[in-house]
């Protein structure tokens, strides 16, 4: 079954092409997202560059590139929290998102990147 976050990623990979060019050099950080259906569920990967070029969001890894921060969560929290009813604060230290990686890039990435129409 597709994760309901997929359909976000495609909607933050048309608003990449439209803003990346902006966002990029502000940003400069490539993020990894492991999402489960289930906490018995193998993850599924997507990765947000926001260092190398115009930008870019791929489900899977992006050939040669290596996350600066990596959120390990379940889906739904993920939907909750790009839809602004979890708030990243919240979400780490209840233990709903883990952080791999640096943790300074980790807290470049913030919820007001989302896309504006984020409602699923």
């Amino acid at each position: 079954m597709p994760l309901k976050s997929e359909e976000l990623f495609k909607k933050m990979s048309a608003g990449i092409e439209k803003y990346g060019p902006e966002i990029v050099p502000k940003v400069q950080c490539v993020y990894a997202f492991e999402l489960k259906e289930k906490k018995s569920s193998k993850p599924v990967t997507f990765t947000i560059d926001l260092k190398n070029g115009k930008g870019e969001v791929r489900q899977g890894k992006i050939e040669g590139v290596k996350a600066d921060a990596t959120f390990v969560m379940l889906d739904e929290d993920f939907v909750k929290l790009s839809q602004g009813k979890l708030k990243p604060q919240m979400a780490f230290m209840q233990g709903k998102m883990k952080i791999k990686g640096n943790m300074k890039a980790a807290l470049k990435f913030k919820p007001s990147m989302f896309p504006k129409d984020a409602k699923l």
